[in-house]
């Protein structure tokens, strides 16, 4: 086990941000609230599809794309566009989880170096942590749109860990996505999962470093390794 102090590297959607907003916003353009969790679901399979391709997608063009293609067999409240519109409004700006600035500002009083990598745009993270007054905790805000694939592709934890000046275990991956953590895992980074739900792990995926219910929690499950 590598005994350094690791670099925090946080996920940004669902692990950072709190989501539960957008079935909200679904709902008042007259869409099943249901809806939001496979928009973002389909999001992300386009992403991991065009990465193992070869390619490297824009965040914002594939969710306006995924959002036609569901909205145009709905009847909504307004037009299609503006139904679009108004999704990716509500996406950028997103707030924080209640535990985040907790966890962050321990992690940070620890020690830690504090960066993000998200799939999504850094413009998105930066302003989200920004609007809680959380940006000066961060060394990084990473996206993978300047490295070459998406996560889980082990080429995006590598480009964080190039950015970062740190070997791959020198680097800590908290995220509430499994297949995030696997591909952290397979990258050689430690992991640490956020289980916000109360699911269980799947056993497809490696399984994670450290797991924990709450960002608040990470400091002491690290000073107990």
């Amino acid at each position: 086990m590598n005994d350094r102090l690791p670099v925090i590297v946080f996920d940004v959607n669902e692990t950072l941000s709190d989501m539960s907003v957008l079935g909200w916003s679904f709902e008042q353009l007259g869409a099943p609230a249901a809806l939001a969790d496979q928009w973002f679901a389909r999001l992300l399979r386009d992403g991991f599809a065009l990465a193992a391709a070869g390619d490297n997608a824009d965040f914002a063009v594939l969710g306006r794309g995924n959002l036609h293609a569901l909205f145009d067999r709905l009847d909504l409240s307004c037009p299609t566009a503006v139904a679009v519109e108004t999704i990716m409004e509500t996406l950028s700006g997103l707030g924080l989880h209640a535990d985040v600035a907790d966890g962050v500002k321990a992690l940070h009083e620890a020690g830690h170096r504090l960066v993000t990598l998200s799939n999504g745009a850094a413009t998105l993270a930066e302003s989200m942590i920004s609007a809680a007054g959380l940006r000066g905790y961060f060394d990084l805000v990473l996206s993978v749109a300047q490295a070459p694939a998406w996560k889980p592709a082990a080429a995006a934890y590598a480009y964080a860990a190039s950015a970062c000046a740190a070997d791959p275990a020198d680097l800590l991956l908290v995220a509430v996505h499994p297949w995030d953590v696997h591909g952290a895992a397979r990258a050689g980074l430690r992991t640490a999962w956020l289980n916000r739900d109360g699911t269980s792990y799947p056993g497809h995926f490696i399984a994670p470093e450290l797991t924990i219910t709450r960002l608040t929690d990470l400091p002491r499950a690290l000073v107990s390794r």
